[in-house]
């Protein structure tokens, strides 16, 4: 079972489906004029396999029932427990497993289900005992029979890391089973049809997978040792700030790079107080950032950035997160490794920012140096943006200020490293506040939390990340610390 778990790397369309962030730290990184990675000393990036779930499904066959031969007390009774005899159980499993099929394909996921449905302990055990011999990443036990919920119970807990466990509405009397719903490491669904849900389950597992193959890289003026972040188990190299600006100084302008400086001169709405010198920089920067993680083979990266000068990669952060390539500033774990999660959960870039709160209103405001241009996935449009300062300037190097649509549905996120705990915070953008009369560098957003009394209270600390999205994508978020085990604030 769960054959692709053995293999090495991903077939060509599973790749694929991973989207720019690997294709796009291959580009502009040797290339440049004057670059400075030599191919022989790249470190290969880590092997991406894809994530494996193994599904099943809890019900007796019609003819069973009929013949008193079902496993439960209403055996002698012929007796159909919920969902009753009307709800097609073998139908229903048509249905859901071509629905499963669907999503993990679009996901990258691999997934195989047991042969047939499961009503008999043998089989259960039997069931469990493969699993532990195959070692899938995740098990899906979709229950249709309200007896079996103990059988379900053991199968999610006993069987894999996690599991994703859906019982339709109907297929339950009273309260759902109290052992399910409040377990832990696992993402217990009861509902009706809710094929969103098992999503999120899904993208859950495959984010899990993908960040624990995965290499950030820490660029500062003291690295430090290599690591391994315990929860997610992403792993963590470091590099000299010295390397990264050497690179950028051996990197000459050339007619390509100006033109790309000027193409975004060209896009802003407007531009302050910016010489073309610091467009020109800022791409230099960005050739810079790509070589070092192309060096590394890394599939993130977070810089010690505030005094590098005119190095600053702002424009460059900005762009790479927007091509699924998480960079957080200021060598900063927290929010790097939230933009990595995002990556996966979400498939769109995040905005890493320093929260302020406006008492009077009750409104929450975000800005800084590095948000994305897309922050709907590397398809979506760009966001009109202008041009300013650095807003420390040490010089006065180039920052996008990028305009937020105003209504837009959207969420603060931050994991917390060391803390098992990860927050989500619902609500919708008022604006793109001018500066003045506020401050904040550079992109400015203003929005309403919902739900929350007082605004200061969803504070969890520096550099939280606003992502674009509905209740809906934030409970992503939601299934992932269900199942992997992690303490959920906020108002999700």
């Amino acid at each position: 079972m769960c054959e692709s778990c053995e293999r090495d790397g991903l077939q060509r369309r599973e790749f694929l489906t991973l989207g720019g962030a690997m294709a796009a730290s291959a580009c502009l990184t040797g290339l440049a004029a004057g670059g400075t990675a030599a191919a022989e000393a790249d470190v290969p990036p880590l092997a991406k396999k894809p994530a494996c779930v193994l599904a099943a499904f809890l019900y007796p066959p019609a003819d069973v029932v009929n013949a008193g031969k079902m496993e439960d007390s209403w055996a002698p009774h012929h007796w159909f427990t919920w969902p009753g005899n009307q709800f097609q159980p073998e139908a229903q499993e048509q249905k859901f497993t071509a629905k499963i099929r669907a999503m993990a394909e679009s996901l990258g996921i691999e997934v195989e289900f047991a042969p047939r449905a499961i009503y008999q302990q043998v089989k259960m055990e039997e069931f469990i005992a493969r699993a532990k011999q195959s070692a899938p990443d995740a098990v899906l036990i979709v229950n249709f029979w309200n007896t079996l919920s103990k059988w379900a119970l053991r199968m999610a807990t006993e069987s894999a890391p996690t599991a994703i466990v859906y019982h339709s509405l109907g297929s339950n009397h009273q309260l759902p089973p109290e052992a399910l719903r409040k377990a832990e490491g696992l993402y217990y669904i009861h509902s009706i049809e809710n094929f969103a849900e098992i999503e999120r389950g899904l993208r859950a597992v495959r984010a899990k997978k993908m960040l624990a193959q995965s290499r950030l890289l820490r660029v500062s003026g003291k690295p430090a040792a290599e690591a391994r972040e315990k929860t997610l188990d992403v792993e963590i190299v470091s590099a000299p700030a010295a390397e990264l600006n050497a690179m950028f100084d051996a990197i000459q302008p050339d007619d390509a790079l100006r033109q790309e400086a000027m193409d975004y001169k060209k896009r802003a709405l407007r531009v302050t107080d910016v010489s073309d010198e610091y467009f020109v920089e800022a791409l230099r920067a960005h050739r810079a950032v790509r070589q070092i993680v192309q060096r590394y083979g890394a599939d993130a990266i977070t810089i010690e950035c505030l005094m590098l000068k005119h190095r600053k990669p702002c424009l460059s952060f900005a762009v790479n997160n927007g091509e699924l390539l998480p960079c957080g500033c200021e060598n900063h774990l927290d929010p790097t490794l939230t933009l990595m999660l995002g990556r996966w959960l979400f498939d769109r870039a995040g905005f890493q920012h320093n929260p302020e709160f406006d008492t009077s209103e009750n409104r929450y405001f975000a800005s800084h140096c590095t948000c994305a241009l897309k922050l709907n996935g590397p398809q979506g449009t760009s966001r009109p943006y202008a041009v300013r300062p650095f807003f420390h300037q040490l010089p006065k190097t180039l920052a996008l200020d990028v305009q937020w649509k105003p209504g837009e549905p959207v969420f603060v996120a931050r994991y917390q490293v060391g803390k098992d705990a990860l927050s989500c915070w619902t609500g919708r953008v008022i604006e793109s506040p001018t500066s003045p009369p506020t401050g904040g560098c550079a992109t400015r957003v203003l929005m309403e939390i919902d739900g929350v009394p007082d605004v200061c209270d969803i504070y969890a600390g520096p550099h939280p990340v606003l992502f674009c999205g509905d209740r809906g994508d934030a409970r992503r978020l939601k299934a992932f610390a269900r199942m992997y085990r992690l303490k959920l604030l906020g108002n999700v």
